[in-house]
């Protein structure tokens, strides 16, 4: 299995807005992203596709920014799929990225107290 953060990416990151900054964008992340599955959630049961297409958007952007790149694919198959389509694939279309999301939460954490 690949590793949840992509190294050269994070370094990139923290070189680029520094150690600091890159802690406190973690623990934004942590906190927001939790939402962000939620309304992943929310929107596929409502079948909001405005909705779902944002929390996706954000999750991609989000996970790439930090080199959590399995997530970002993960996240932008969902964007472009849409809300129907996801639905289609049953009670646990959004399980992947739910257990991708953990990987990087606990990858981000360590990463967060290096």
């Amino acid at each position: 299995m690949t590793a949840a953060i992509d190294p050269e990416t994070f370094a990139a990151l923290r070189d680029t807005t520094g150690s600091d900054f890159v802690r406190e964008l973690i623990d934004t992340f942590l906190q927001e992203a939790p939402g962000m599955l939620a309304d992943l959630e929310q929107a596929l049961a409502a079948l909001d596709a405005d909705r779902f297409r944002r929390a996706a958007h954000s999750l991609k952007s989000n996970g790439n920014t930090f080199g959590a790149l399995a997530l970002g694919a993960l996240a932008r198959e969902l964007e472009l799929s849409g809300v129907a389509e996801v639905s289609d694939r049953g009670a646990n279309a959004l399980a992947p990225v739910a257990a991708e999301y953990a990987r990087v939460a606990t990858a981000l954490a360590g990463l967060r107290d290096d």
